[in-house]
């Protein structure tokens, strides 16, 4: 007998926004990466916020943000 496979959750990906980037998966939204100023993009996910100098960076930060918000158990649940 096969085993049942289970429901794969979607990639996320990046998508093109006014003044920044956000993180989609699916329908619900991950993170944002926003264009401060000159050169600065502040950055919002897992229940966290920064800022930083380059759009990769500050991408990768999400990425890790929703990771770790990902694995962390909720205190309140």
């Amino acid at each position: 007998m096969r085993p049942t496979s289970k429901k794969k959750k979607p990639k996320p990906v990046w998508e093109r926004a006014y003044k920044g980037h956000v993180l989609w998966s699916g329908k619900i939204k991950l993170g944002k990466v926003t264009l401060a100023e000159k050169e600065r993009y502040t950055w919002e996910a897992g229940g966290r916020a920064g800022v930083a100098n380059d759009l990769d960076k500050a991408k990768k930060a999400v990425e890790f943000a929703v990771a770790v918000a990902d694995k962390q158990l909720d205190l309140f649940r």
